[in-house]
């Protein structure tokens, strides 16, 4: 017999375990949770370890490992787009920044058609129920959510304290909480760790609550083929289990929640005969519905370092050295503390680099050691750096099917740099960061300019440097935007356009990427389409105020440039 659920949710991912849980509070509603990676082993110190976060980057265990087509203004690259693969998603494998987009991002979410409930106010609630923070609740934080929040504390590294300073010295303002009334400014990050100094993925702070009930069914390994339409209904999933070579059949009385992220949840779509119908055509799949904007609009973040020799012995990077590392990995182990539990993160910034930006359009993440995000090309020396990228480019890409066989990748385009204002932005923001880098604080600290080197200088020099060197930030989404236009997937409650019984709540659903790290917002959009789903009314709009940059200049007067 084939199973049968009242729901069933694809991804056990960022948002995915958000519905899963959620969705089982109530006794009387089923739900199955397939998730085609396999579990978040709790003794695997490359996933649980905060400073270990390059490690699930470098494998395939963990991650999905995609590929980009060669990027047409990026020197043809081949690009590295990778996403979580196991329970928790990309919150078991990111680089946890606990960021969640400035609240001028949702205010123009919410100017679009059939989005007037997603202002910052509407959403801020949904933050806050996700969370518990360290410090304790307030206006902007929650206090007794599943994701633990921590903050930087007194006595970390000295940089972290330097690089704040000089920010400001540059003239940008100061602000206590990057979450919290103003965005804008260099402050301290908080990060998604338990205060024990574990990860707090999706899969710890949610799927923890629910594993146990009887109503919810997990299963690993399992890979969607296609959802399954009675005419214009979604009825069920067919997966591939493990390496089994014919697929299970599953129906959902009532939905069919895909939370497969902003790559997989369009391939999906397009697997299951849902997306642009020549594209579908071509490739000989069945068109159960034409809709042209699944796999488009496809958006992410790119950044590049910006990294300096450091003068004092103060960076991380001993603890680079083999030798270190047992001394590092035991004080983690036995007390959750020391390096290990941080992810290195605790310092950055948003800025605005003209004055024609309404809100920061540059973030700054700060790391005490110069190094590759995903663990390569150590300097093998003191250093530091400075991440640092654009956050609302015009670029557009796209994702297209190239196989309706489930185990093959898809093509991903994202069109990276086709669009003036991005090498506009990435310029600003190299001269910037030098003049940072340039301030008093760092006196003590700065050596010689490692990269992009001291030489670059000309329009044409900095545009070669991001051109061969920039990287993602691993942010890809709004491939199944939220809206009512042309290219919308879907409604603000996440309801596929056209069809019945089908939702997608992800990363893909945002309409326009946000001014930050993504996985806050991820966790938000599945708290708020819970409460949808299940017929509960939305949570009151908070009344707290926040920071509108209005005609404030972009920064004062510098202490020296």
């Amino acid at each position: 017999m084939t199973q049968e659920f009242d729901y069933i949710v694809i991804g056990a991912g960022s948002a995915g375990n958000v519905l899963a849980t959620r969705l089982t509070e109530d006794a009387d509603v089923s739900v199955l949770l397939l998730e085609a990676g396999g579990p978040d082993y709790r003794q695997d110190f490359r996933t649980q370890m905060p400073a270990a976060l390059a490690y699930p980057l470098q494998g395939r265990r963990y991650n999905w490992a995609y590929e980009t087509d060669p990027e047409p203004y990026m020197n043809n690259r081949r690009m590295e787009c990778g996403r979580g693969k196991g329970l928790g998603g990309s919150s078991l494998i990111n680089g946890m920044c606990y960021i969640r987009g400035n609240a001028l991002d949702f205010d123009h979410w919410a100017k679009a058609k059939g989005l007037e409930d997603w202002t910052y106010l509407d959403c801020l609630p949904y933050f806050r129920k996700a969370e518990t923070r360290d410090t304790g609740a307030d206006d902007y934080h929650g206090g007794d959510g599943p994701v633990s929040v921590t903050t930087p504390k007194a006595g970390n590294n000295p940089l972290f304290h330097a690089m704040v300073e000089a920010g400001v010295q540059a003239g940008f303002p100061r602000t206590a909480d990057l979450n919290g009334y103003q965005q804008e400014g260099f402050g301290p990050m908080d990060r998604t760790v338990t205060p024990e100094g574990r990860r707090s993925s999706t899969a710890r702070g949610y799927l923890d609550q629910a594993r146990g009930r009887a109503n919810l069914t997990i299963v690993t390994h399992a890979l969607t083929e296609r959802i399954l339409f009675s005419g214009k209904r979604a009825i069920g999933v067919a997966y591939l289990h493990g390496d089994a070579s014919q697929p299970t059949t599953v129906h959902a009385r009532r939905e069919v929640l895909l939370c497969a992220g902003a790559i997989a949840s369009p391939q999906i779509l397009q697997r299951s005969g849902v997306g642009p119908a020549a594209l579908l055509r071509d490739l000989d799949v069945k068109l159960v519905y034409d809709l042209p904007g699944v796999g488009a609009n496809l958006q992410d973040h790119l950044e590049m370092y910006l990294q300096y020799a450091c003068k004092q012995p103060v960076s991380l990077y001993p603890a680079l050295q083999l030798w270190n590392q047992p001394a590092i990995g035991a004080q983690w182990l036995l007390k959750g503390s020391g390096i290990g539990a941080s992810n290195q993160f605790e310092a950055g910034g948003f800025i605005r680099t003209r004055p024609e930006f309404a809100w920061p359009n540059i973030q700054f993440h700060f790391l005490p050691v110069a190094i590759n995000y995903n663990g390569s090309n150590a300097v093998k020396e003191h250093g530091f750096q400075a991440h640092v990228g654009s956050m609302r480019s015009p670029s557009r890409g796209r994702i297209h099917l190239k196989s309706k066989d489930p185990r093959q990748h898809p093509s991903i385009l994202f069109n990276y740099m086709s669009h003036e204002q991005d090498w506009q932005e990435f310029r600003d923001a190299i001269r910037i960061t030098r003049e940072i880098m340039n301030q008093p604080a760092l006196d003590p600290y700065r050596g010689r300019e490692l990269s992009p080197g001291p030489n670059l200088t000309s329009d044409a020099e900095l545009d070669a440097f991001v051109r061969e060197h920039a990287e993602t930030a691993f942010h890809p989404s709004c491939s199944c935007k939220m809206g009512e236009d042309d290219l919308a997937v879907v409604d603000g409650q996440g309801r596929v356009h056209g069809l019945e019984g089908l939702r997608v709540v992800d990363a893909s659903i945002m309409p326009e990427i946000i001014t930050g790290n993504l996985n806050a917002t991820t966790i938000m959009i599945g708290e708020k389409i819970a409460d949808r789903i299940r017929g509960r009314q939305p949570l009151p709009r908070s009344q707290a105020r926040y920071h509108v940059a209005g005609d404030a200049p972009v920064r004062g007067r510098p202490v020296r440039g």
